[in-house]
């Protein structure tokens, strides 16, 4: 069970299905990549995930940690999503090739 402190990581829906939030933050900066591992790690054995949705409505860049943990979330055997990135993240996904890796979708909220 997840602790009670504050994190920046919402989680919207947990199971096979998680579908996680940054919780309004335009900007992750402050995020800490291992703590999100961590949390993202254990929401995925929790719940057998096989599929995390990132939902990035709002959020207008990711840092250089956050596109690392993506890609290492693969070896995890969970298919990732990200829901409603901006141009900017889409550009910097096309640059590093995680658009290959990773499903990307606009949805209407």
């Amino acid at each position: 069970m997840m602790s009670p402190d504050p994190k920046i990581l919402d989680v919207y829906e947990a199971g096979r299905l998680t579908v996680v939030g940054f919780g309004g933050h335009d900007v992750l900066d402050g995020l800490n990549i291992a703590d999100c591992r961590d949390e993202l790690t254990e929401l995925i054995r929790e719940h057998q995930c096989r599929f995390l949705a990132f939902d990035l409505t709002g959020v207008k860049l990711l840092p250089s940690g956050m596109l690392g943990l993506l890609a290492s979330l693969r070896k995890l055997s969970v298919a990732v999503m990200l829901y409603n990135p901006n141009r900017d993240i889409r550009e910097v996904l096309q640059i590093t090739n995680l658009d290959q890796l990773v499903e990307i979708h606009e949805v209407v909220l």
